[in-house]
């Protein structure tokens, strides 16, 4: 152990003493007609030869031990220690004394020599923390011993709970750098998670995008195929509505003769008909083959007229005229009813004729006459 011994004092500091009175005048220690400056009587350089060092040399120096009594801070009060023999102690030099101790050795301690108080300004002591509050400086005023503890009692006991929260405080958290790197490694985790949860999510998201465009692009291409179905099955069933329409048609509609040749169309050109063109349909054949009735219809006229020899004119009910002309024969008269395949005459060559054949003319009920062979298809007959 160090010891705590104040720095020895200056051998050549004296306390001088004065055996004269300090009266003015002759003889006198300070009088006009004194020989010397201080007086006559000198043993020594400042009086009698007295030396501090001296009267301090029979005195005992040892190790001071601060107690609880002697650390404990006297609040509104300024103590100065008491001058020994000319040398002023102060708690300054006492505090330099304990601070060389410590670093030396340690603490020292003194068995026989009274505590000396440190004192403090009330300004500073008054704003110090109270010293059983420290960590590790409890035990030595609770008389407390660290003999049966651990050595790391103290040591891992933190100095400070600056940067905890209260929830790590009351999970047991002491240190304030293993606690922020926790929440460092903590706040890395979160965010990584964040990160993979984000780029999870981005994934499912680009596959349910994916899997919706193919779940469209399937879809129209069902859609597109089912209306392609649609269509043709419209469109055969138009087809087959037409065909039985044309059908039922047929029932009611049949050609005019049999075994025929067609020798001259609608519209055709040339010198030998009137008009400048062919106004009907020509089916040849043979002088007296049947002519039967298109449809259902009155007689409307029987009779040679002109070009046209032996005609028949069949007004149907829409008003339609049917003109059946060239006839060898006429089998019906004016004002008859006639059905569908009803015999009216016979093929013959009266008439503008350069042979025996039927010449059939189709008017409208408005006149106006139209190509037969259109007339008849639109009704399913096939010339």
């Amino acid at each position: 152990m160090a010891s705590n011994k104040p720095a020895p004092e200056s051998p050549s500091r004296f306390v001088p003493e004065y055996s004269h009175d300090f009266t003015a005048g002759p003889g006198t220690a300070f009088g006009p007609d004194h020989g010397s400056d201080y007086g006559t009587d000198r043993g020594s350089d400042f009086g009698n030869g007295f030396r501090a060092d001296e009267a301090e040399a029979d005195r005992a120096w040892e190790e001071w031990n601060p107690t609880e009594e002697s650390v404990r801070p006297v609040r509104g009060k300024h103590r100065v220690a008491k001058q020994r023999n000319g040398l002023a102690r102060s708690s300054t030099v006492l505090g330099v004394g304990v601070i060389a101790a410590v670093g030396a050795g340690g603490m020292a301690t003194a068995q026989s020599k009274p505590p000396v108080s440190i004192s403090l300004p009330d300004s500073i002591a008054d704003n110090l923390p109270d010293a059983k509050s420290l960590p590790g400086v409890s035990a030595l005023f609770s008389g407390e011993s660290d003999a049966g503890k651990p050595e790391t009692a103290t040591a891992s006991a933190p100095l400070t709970t600056a940067g905890i929260t209260t929830a790590e405080a009351e999970q047991g958290t002491t240190d304030a750098g293993e606690a922020l790197r926790a929440r460092i490694l903590q706040q890395a985790e979160q965010q990584q998670g964040a990160a993979d949860a984000e780029a999870k999510a981005a994934e499912e998201k680009a596959a349910a995008e994916k899997a919706a465009a193919e779940a469209k692009k399937q879809q129209d291409a069902a859609e597109a195929k089912v209306a392609a179905e649609k269509k043709k099955a419209a469109e055969e069933a138009k087809k087959k509505a037409e065909a039985l329409r044309l059908a039922k048609l047929a029932a009611s509609y049949s050609l005019p003769t049999t075994s025929y040749t067609i020798t001259s169309t609608f519209g055709e050109a040339g010198s030998m008909w009137s008009s400048g063109y062919h106004t009907g349909l020509d089916f040849a054949a043979p002088t007296g083959t049947p002519i039967k009735a298109i449809h259902s219809g009155t007689i409307k006229s029987a009779g040679y007229s002109g070009s046209y020899g032996y005609r028949t004119v069949l007004e149907l009910e829409d008003g339609t005229e049917l003109w059946f002309c060239h006839q060898s024969s006429i089998d019906v008269a004016v004002g008859q009813k006639v059905t569908t395949g009803d015999t009216i005459g016979r093929v013959g060559a009266t008439g503008n004729v350069t042979g025996p054949h039927l010449h059939l003319e189709v008017h409208t009920p408005d006149g106006t006459g139209i190509d037969p062979m259109a007339w008849l298809r639109a009704r399913g007959l096939t010339v």
